[in-house]
């Protein structure tokens, strides 16, 4: 494996021991399996050996004895980050893709993410900025960064040359980076509006700003700040929503389930320094009380205020215990070379 290889060697060519596939079985349910030589996959639909994929091609149909199919494909990086282990709620595939894209995270760029939660946004940040590039991403807790990084360092097959993971407080990073040395900003936390004077400090003018709340209050209450400041262009929100189609036949339909709410993205980007931003076109409505309404007097966020779920502290300890033991085994074992540079 080259220095430049991250992933690639595992994403691509024969099937090999080591390699992560994901196994579609007869009644469309997905299993992800490390291939294993004389390892054997078994449900209760059937199974089948591990040297019966291994040498071949991606992208395989093995038909048992008793004429059951089991579709064998390299999993994407979406497959990976829907049956990874959770510390945190991950940011969907769906957000991910629209944070890269409308977040502008190009090749090469710096960009800080807060928080790392179990490591989904990370992978797809990383993608983006590529090993020429830099994503330092904090995360509060040292228990879920030891899951984000277990989970990151097994999809590309070891640390990231990009990555730079830290436990601690994002104000703190910020306020430590270099004035105007951040391209790119990406927040995944309960209370962005509390950095909003560190963000000034690092991101390049006409940088960009991401946040990523789950609730209207939350969403309010970064716009008005953000407006407040007077350093920023006027943010813009909006989510996202995938609904997926029945196919079959005449019988072409929407699903009758879909991934709907999970979080609102709010973008803007930093003006130049002593910059007035624009006057906007339309005249504000005021607030029930003071400038920002029924949050004004609000000071502690957590997750229980604003509705989202929180897995018990013990289910946290067993998914970090059995990633970071799978992650340790890959290093220690996976496949040959993988850490030649």
């Amino acid at each position: 494996m080259s220095a430049n290889d991250y992933g690639q060697p595992t994403r691509r060519g024969v099937l090999s021991e080591g390699d992560r596939v994901q196994v579609r079985d007869p009644k469309g349910r997905f299993h992800q399996v490390i291939l294993v030589s004389s390892g054997r996959f078994q449900s209760n639909r059937g199974g089948f050996n591990h040297n019966d994929v291994i040498g071949r091609p991606d992208g395989q149909v093995i038909v048992t004895e008793e004429g059951r199919q089991f579709q064998i494909l390299r999993p994407l990086q979406v497959d990976y980050v829907m049956s990874m282990p959770r510390g945190a709620a991950v940011v969907y595939p769906k957000d991910a893709g629209v944070i890269t894209h409308m977040g502008d995270i190009f090749p090469g760029a710096t960009v800080v993410e807060a928080g790392a939660g179990s490591g989904a946004l990370s992978m797809a940040l990383l993608d983006a900025v590529g090993p020429q590039g830099r994503l330092v991403s904090v995360e509060r807790r040292q228990d879920f960064a030891d899951i984000a990084a277990a989970n990151v360092d097994l999809w590309f097959g070891r640390r990231h040359p990009a990555w730079d993971l830290r436990v601690g407080d994002v104000d703190e990073v910020l306020w430590s980076a270099e004035e105007g040395s951040v391209d790119r900003i990406v927040l995944d936390m309960l209370a962005p509006w509390e950095n909003i004077d560190a963000i000034t400090h690092a991101l390049i003018p006409g940088g960009v700003l991401v946040c990523y709340v789950a609730t209207v209050t939350q969403m309010s209450r970064l716009v008005e700040d953000l407006r407040a400041c007077e350093r920023f262009t006027d943010p813009v929100a909006w989510e996202d929503m995938r609904r997926e189609w029945h196919l079959d036949g005449l019988a072409v339909r929407p699903e009758h389930r879909m991934v709907a709410h999970t979080g609102f993205l709010v973008i803007t980007r930093l003006l130049a320094p002593g910059v007035t931003p624009q006057e906007r076109s339309t005249r504000p409505a005021k607030a029930a009380e003071g400038q920002g309404g029924a949050w004004d007097d609000v000071q502690d966020w957590s997750l229980d205020k604003v509705g989202q779920r929180v897995n018990s502290e013990k289910k946290v300890r067993k998914v970090r215990r059995d990633v970071v033991a799978q992650a340790d085994t890959w290093a220690c074992g996976g496949r040959e070379g993988q850490n030649d540079e």
